[in-house]
């Protein structure tokens, strides 16, 4: 339960698929074939080994949840899509036009989006979601628990509230609209999941997957207990608060993902839910 200066980062599990625009299908991110050399003249040659077959290379899993072509945009012709590496300009103005000016300088990082969004999707089902590729900004104020009588120390009821405006935020995003805007922008997704190490594979497929792991996280009945984690040496630390786990083994044995969502608080995290399952049901065949 460390770094608990996260603005959520499983905004971009919404966000990812509550993206931009400019979809012109697989083609446009291939490269064109080299053609053919033309054969040589055959030449006589000492008799040879007959050639070691070639190893054969796995054959990629078959894509689950293929993302179905966006709603044509009625103002003409779609723009066409920037390089990756080229993006962060047209990613930045389409996100405003999705969700305001305002909320994209205050909440998202621009710079290299797409990669961050990527990245942070992957690791949200893991056990670490590193802070340099969340695409979202920290959540101001602090992390704060509260002591009772009997010496248990709890996340404090107050500590919700730090989240309430991004879960506004998202809860005001059209879904219909966020996710035909990612399926425009479709291909750089797929492009920076390909290069984050995971050739023939399908991106959309990874996000369903860390969808529906978010959505069956549990949501707590009570307050939720923490453990400061002790850190011996002379220096004092000057920031505790990142230093909390859950007391609970199982619960701290989650994901990185399902602990951020325990740890907005119940009321909001059932709100996030509900959001993310809306998006699942549009991303995905039933």
């Amino acid at each position: 339960m460390t770094r608990q200066t996260s603005r959520l980062p499983i905004l971009i599990a919404a966000l990812a698929a509550l993206a931009v625009a400019g979809y012109f299908g697989w083609q446009y991110f291939k490269p064109a074939q080299a053609p053919a050399a033309p054969a040589a003249a055959p030449t006589a040659t000492a008799p040879q080994a007959p050639p070691e077959p070639a190893a054969s290379e796995p054959t990629p899993p078959a894509i689950q949840h293929p993302v179905e072509a966006p709603v044509a945009d009625t103002a003409g012709e779609p723009t066409p899509l920037p390089a990756l590496a080229e993006s962060d300009e047209h990613v930045s103005a389409v996100l405003s036009d999705l969700l305001g000016r305002k909320n994209v300088l205050s909440f998202l990082q621009l710079d290299g989006f797409v990669r961050r969004a990527v990245a942070t999707v992957d690791n949200l089902a893991r056990s670490q979601a590193p802070v340099m590729v969340w695409p979202v900004n920290p959540t101001p104020q602090r992390f704060t628990t509260q002591r009772g009588e009997n010496g248990v120390e709890t996340i404090h009821p107050d500590n919700s509230q730090r989240y309430v405006p991004l879960v506004l935020m998202i809860e005001s995003v059209d879904t219909g609209k966020a996710v035909n805007l990612y399926r425009r922008l479709y291909p750089l997704f797929q492009q920076a999941y390909e290069e984050l190490g995971f050739p023939g594979r399908y991106f959309n497929d990874r996000l369903v997957q860390v969808l529906d792991h978010l959505i069956d996280t549990p949501v707590p009945a009570g307050p939720l207990t923490v453990t400061l984690v002790e850190v011996k040496g002379s220096v004092p630390s000057t920031r505790p608060w990142v230093r909390y786990e859950l007391a609970d083994p199982a619960l701290e044995s989650l994901s990185a993902g399902q602990k951020m969502l325990l740890r907005t608080g119940p009321d909001n995290q059932r709100r996030l839910q509900a959001k993310l399952k809306d998006i699942r049901q549009r991303l995905a065949r039933p």
